[in-house]
């Protein structure tokens, strides 16, 4: 990288290398040196960071409750109202705090907003939904990341790399949807991005600015740290940065040293900022519930879909659960061909030393998530973590094609506008990819997963994730007899739907409890939902299908996503022999 380039941004505090001697970030020394970058200043970068957080956060929050609440978001929702009516309890404790005492605050602000003179005068247009308030606080992190990917990144590999990392992150479909749903994982990656920046900084003061004390950085990172653990309970994702900072400990020269006790006083502060934002761990009755959840004693469903067919789901199934190519197969067919393109150009450069080092936090990152593709029992949602590592390497690669490109094109074109060129069509792709998925990001397929006509088909499960229970219930509501029976794998959510829906006479029972199937009579109803598919119900499933069409329909967009049947004396015949 130019040196005057180099002095410049690492005078405005945006662009180093935390290790002194480290090579710099590039395949050769400009790659990442575009002239037409090199001369925005500071507030530009600013400028352009605040744009493409406005503009991620308008994709994950507008039509935040164009979808009904999962099953998963109804249990965070039941327990913040036990949280408000009893104080802090151990409901749902298998899983942290931090998420829900954030959802518990933006549902009372909303509360309070909705009862507002002038919102009740115009509640269609003013008022926000539940769903958006328990939504709200993933989607505001989810999009704060992106200032995260691009500081992180900005230690590793430069300005421009970071700049489009985090453009790909504000624009990605499939981050866009998993920064739409009210679950831990979003909250885990922006807190173990925010110990990393606070970490890399660190580690670039102490080499290059030895006159300075860094460790107030050291306790910081410790701090979010200790958030991101109150968010959820997976320790060894600070194995990543703690590998990062030990390879390097053999270097003479290397002045970035914590020792044993700085280190041991990092953990202790991640530990008290860990109890701050999580006190419920202290309750008797949530390590009981934390302990029935690790002994898979709280999996409601034995099976997962995943194209087509059922597998067992138990994280300890290992290699006989859900296929270890599961992720590999969503990065297939979820990612914009542009950024998949760019990333498999990407991946084999961090293999070459020519990359410089930040490399090696990638590397750590890949493996010590790879773990993730040999569980049992997988969800879409888990991929959070991995996407900014895919969306660096994939900006990588399209700087890496870029360079290629101006080089060949120099005699025809401005070296520097064939690179913009490039890079911009590669996070406009996105873009065009997140606008014509809005707002069921989850169903976004690109073509080589063959487009919107298979939508649905790949991961049902985590792309419906229930969205169709909401509509449903309000056809049911408005259908069924007095005291009808509703039978589907989700009746605390159908209940839920249909006490909004003013219909608190419905009975509810499960689909795969066989006994309860036995008491249901004509006017009754069953609902089949997409991504509800289980060995408990596969074979009702089937014969359902095969004896006759459903009553109605209810679609998620245009992708139908839930079977309605209104029972009657033939599809009992076809139902209560199942049962019995």
């Amino acid at each position: 990288m130019p040196g005057a380039l180099t002095h410049e941004l690492k005078e405005l505090n945006l662009l180093s290398a935390p290790y002194a001697g480290i090579v710099t970030a590039g395949l050769r020394p400009e790659l990442f040196a575009d002239p037409v970058f090199s001369r925005l200043k500071g507030q530009w970068l600013i400028v352009m960071l605040t744009v493409l957080t406005l503009a991620g956060f308008g994709f994950r929050a507008v039509g935040l409750s164009a979808e009904g609440l999962s099953e998963d978001e109804l249990n965070k929702l039941n327990a913040v109202a036990d949280y408000r009516a009893h104080g802090l309890t151990a409901i749902n404790s298998e899983h942290p705090l931090l998420m829900k005492a954030l959802q518990t605050g933006t549902v009372v602000v909303a509360e309070r907003w909705n009862a507002a003179a002038f919102v009740a005068a115009r509640p269609e247009s003013l008022s926000v939904p539940l769903e958006a308030a328990l939504r709200l606080p993933s989607a505001l992190f989810g999009a704060l990341t992106l200032i995260l990917i691009y500081l992180v990144t900005v230690e590793l590999f430069g300005a421009e790399v970071a700049l489009l990392a985090a453009a790909l992150w504000a624009f990605d479909p499939a981050a866009i949807s998993f920064n739409r749903i009210a679950k831990e994982d979003t909250f885990l990656l922006f807190f173990y991005l925010l110990a990393n920046v606070f970490w890399l900084r660190g580690q670039r003061v102490a080499e290059s600015q030895p006159e300075k004390n860094p460790e107030r950085y050291y306790w910081a990172t410790g701090a979010a740290f200790g958030a991101m653990m109150a968010s959820k309970y997976l320790p060894h994702f600070i194995a990543i940065s703690v590998s990062y900072y030990w390879i390097f400990q053999g270097i003479p020269a290397v002045r970035w040293r914590l020792g044993r006790p700085r280190f041991a006083l990092l953990l202790a502060v991640a530990g008290v900022v860990f109890l701050l934002c999580n006190p419920t761990i202290l309750l008797p009755d949530t390590w009981r519930q934390m302990l029935a959840f690790a002994g898979q004693k709280r999996v409601g469903h034995d099976g997962y879909e995943f194209l087509g067919t059922l597998y067992p789901h138990r994280m300890t199934g290992w290699l006989k659960g859900i296929p270890w190519y599961f992720y590999y197969v969503f990065m297939g067919v979820k990612l914009p061909l542009a950024t998949l393109a760019a990333f498999l150009v990407g991946l084999p450069l961090l293999f070459r030393r020519q990359l410089g080092d930040g490399r090696y936090f990638l590397l750590f990152w890949i493996f010590y998530w790879l773990p993730f593709t040999l569980l049992g029992g997988k969800f879409t949602r888990y991929f959070t973590t991995a996407l900014p590592v895919v969306l660096i390497t994939a900006t990588l690669g399209a700087q890496f094609i870029a360079q290629y490109l101006a080089a060949r094109f120099a005699s025809q074109w401005p070296q520097a506008l064939v690179r913009a060129g490039i890079v911009l069509s590669i996070a406009i792709f996105s873009v065009w990819s997140a606008v014509s998925a809005t707002p069921h990001y989850r169903l976004y397929m690109n073509w080589l997963g063959g487009g919107s006509a298979r939508a649905g088909t790949y991961f049902p499960h985590d792309e419906f994730y229930d969205a169709g229970m909401r509509p449903a219930m309000a056809d049911i509501a408005g259908r069924a007899r007095s005291g009808a029976r509703v039978a589907s794998e989700t009746p605390s959510l159908a209940e839920f739907y249909a006490r909004q829906a003013g219909r608190a006479d419905l009975l509810f029972v499960s689909l795969s409890e066989q006994t309860a199937l036995g008491d249901l009579s004509s006017g009754d109803f069953l609902i089949i939902a997409r991504g509800r598919r289980y060995f408990s119900n596969d074979e009702l499933v089937t014969r359902l299908n095969r004896s006759a069409a459903p009553t109605f329909r209810a679609f998620v967009g245009s992708v139908p996503a839930v079977d309605v049947y209104e029972l009657d004396e033939k599809l009992l015949a076809v139902v209560i022999p199942s049962a019995r």
